[in-house]
């Protein structure tokens, strides 16, 4: 009888970990992504989400599906919670990256944090900055030289404006009405050419400057948080209000999938810290 308990305890314990597919329907991991959207995700399939979606789906025994739809307003409207005509099935079930705790979905427990970055083209007189202090602290002669993209709706700005560097920035949008147009590739484009030295801005998209080697020697440094201005955020999945099994289903798979989550951002260049904006060990 002591044996048969601790075949049965060792069972319940084994279903525990592994996580059931009763929360998903059919033979799909049916995803909600934007299809121009680097590093999190394009119609290639060559983004860090992707390849998350990728391992889940493996996981589940089940191949991605996607949806594809610009992340822009109207996103959750359109894929989330968006049905087909025909059936009234929802036409996607997850969306990979999503703030931890935002309103419109239901968020996963976070599965990693990142923190805004200044990012900065090597060999072009800035190789000095090594921290946020420093480049707060430049000479005048020396500010009055920089080509800094400053984005609206960032703590990025909040900081440049408490730094006394607005002056010194070049503006730009966080988010445009075309969806041919992203952030990355944009930020790209003007540092190859000249037009930026630096920015300051989130930290997959400072990773992926660097991991796509379009422009030479590239530095990230992290940003720190300051009393009104906090720079490190968690990032999680998110599924419509109802979905509650699937949600747990997720949860589930984080867990369990940590370590591979984990390599998958390190191999995008994304800044991982915990949750007070300590550098995550390598």
């Amino acid at each position: 009888m002591k044996r048969l308990s601790k075949q049965l305890f060792a069972g319940l314990a084994a279903m525990l970990l592994i996580p059931t597919v009763n929360a998903w329907e059919g033979d799909t991991f049916k995803v909600c992504a934007d299809p121009n959207n680097p590093p999190y995700s394009d119609k290639n399939k060559q983004g860090f989400e992707n390849k998350i979606a990728e391992l889940f789906a493996k996981s589940l025994g089940k191949s991605v599906e996607y949806m594809w739809f610009p992340q822009r307003i109207g996103f959750i409207r359109n894929t989330l919670k968006a049905q087909l005509a025909d059936t009234g099935e929802f036409k996607c079930d997850v969306i990979i990256g999503y703030p931890t705790g935002a309103d419109m979905a239901a968020t996963t427990n976070p599965y990693y944090t990142s923190t805004y970055a200044l990012v900065y083209v090597k060999k072009r007189g800035f190789d000095d900055i090594k921290t946020s202090d420093d480049l707060a602290n430049l000479s005048d002669e020396r500010k009055a030289k920089l080509k800094l993209a400053m984005f609206d709706a960032s703590p990025a700005t909040d900081w440049l404006l408490k730094h006394n560097l607005v002056d010194h920035a070049i503006p730009y949008q966080t988010m445009t009405g075309d969806a041919s147009v992203n952030t990355a590739e944009m930020l790209e484009q003007d540092m190859k050419s000249g037009k930026l030295d630096m920015a300051i801005v989130w930290g997959p998209i400072a990773g992926w400057l660097q991991y796509h080697k379009k422009l030479g020697a590239v530095e990230i440094i992290p940003m720190s948080s300051e009393a009104g201005t906090k720079f490190e955020f968690p990032m999680s999945m998110a599924v419509r209000m109802q979905d509650k099994d699937r949600k747990e289903e997720l949860n589930g798979l984080i867990a369990a999938k940590a370590k591979e989550i984990r390599k998958i951002l390190l191999a995008y260049h994304v800044p991982l810290v915990d949750s007070d904006g300590n550098p995550g060990s390598q």
